[in-house]
């Protein structure tokens, strides 16, 4: 079973949450793709970026003080700003199944979107468009998802600020938590600018690499000795995804609960949320169980599963040679 399809047993996925379905496009043609994260009954919806350079769709009718409360499923893209494009078949497919807010003329499907910056693995002419989004909402299922070379993950690397010519391959990972008949589950792309951390150990799992390309640099403990980073074109890292729960929330504690899972990326991205990275992550609540297990106990679950998907995206990665030389190694290859 190669890594991409490995599937997340032992970590848990997003889709242990009663009401979410997952489901992935991968182009062939070069390294990029598509995840849409489905909840066909609707879901409660929150958001909070915190990188400097996101690229969103329909993330201002999350805020709790705006009219719109619940969500029918996100996307998230490779392909920067153009694969917002992606959100668009996503929206086709639902309104073709019924899916959506009654706007008592037809069903309008609300689809938030986040995507991340892979134009420098292949020919960035490619990138996810609506047909795209469409294939991977008709993938969706509530089987665990596919991890590491697929999707939104497909093209993501991590670890470049020493340059792309010595970063790794990143991906998209998925874990959850659950506690008292309520789970927290997480769909993490990561492909940050930085290193992911093993947040048990604190040590870089995946990251820039010695000049030799043999090693891991440390990036946290080079910065601070002194080695300069190369420079680093704004929004070209980002780390995006989606924290699900069957939990009953209102929408200012899905809100609370997509803030407290950025505490996640902090333990297993260094450095992370800079003016480099577009870190978005989103909330999805679909109030399964019809129980809350208080803001504390959730918020520590959330931040737990993001910080295990994350480490899930680059340990379920493989290495990727692209036909311009571009040499991206796994975790695996360096033994980690």
């Amino acid at each position: 079973m190669t890594a991409a399809s490995r599937s997340a047993s032992d970590a848990g996925s997003i889709t242990r949450v009663a009401g979410i379905e997952v489901g992935h496009y991968t182009d062939a043609r070069r390294p990029t793709g598509c995840t849409a994260i489905l909840a066909r009954e609707g879901a409660v919806g929150g958001v909070d970026v915190r990188g400097a350079a996101p690229g969103t769709r329909e993330t201002d009718l999350l805020a709790p003080s705006n009219l719109v409360e619940k969500v029918h499923a996100v996307v998230l893209a490779g392909g920067s700003a153009w694969g917002l494009e992606a959100a668009t078949g996503a929206v086709r497919w639902l309104e073709e199944r019924g899916v959506g807010l009654d706007v008592a003329v037809g069903r309008l499907p609300i689809v938030p979107a986040a995507v991340l910056f892979d134009l420098l693995v292949g020919d960035m002419r490619i990138r996810p468009d609506a047909a795209a989004g469409y294939a991977a909402c008709a993938a969706a299922s509530r089987n665990d998802p596919a991890e590491g070379n697929v999707g939104a993950g497909t093209g993501a690397a991590v670890g470049k600020l020493f340059g792309i010519g010595r970063a790794m391959k990143g991906g998209i990972g998925t874990a959850s938590v659950s506690l008292d008949g309520i789970t927290v589950g997480a769909l993490i792309a990561c492909n940050a600018v930085g290193d992911v951390i093993d947040p048990h150990t604190a040590r870089p799992v995946a990251g820039a690499r010695s000049e030799d390309g043999q090693r891991l640099m440390d990036t946290r403990r080079a910065l601070l000795g002194g080695v300069p980073p190369e420079p680093v074109l704004p929004g070209t890292n980002t780390t995006i995804g989606v924290i699900a729960t069957d939990a009953v929330l209102t929408k200012a504690q899905a809100h609370r609960l997509a803030v407290s899972g950025h505490d996640g990326l902090a333990r297993s991205i260094n450095p992370v949320h800079t003016q480099l990275d577009g870190d978005t992550l989103f909330t999805l609540a679909t109030g399964a169980t019809g129980r809350h297990a208080g803001m504390l106990v959730l918020a520590t679950m959330a931040a737990e599963a993001v910080a295990r998907a994350t480490l899930r995206a680059v340990q379920a990665a493989q290495s990727l040679t692209t036909h311009e030389g571009l040499y991206l190694p796994s975790a695996a290859d360096l033994g980690r």
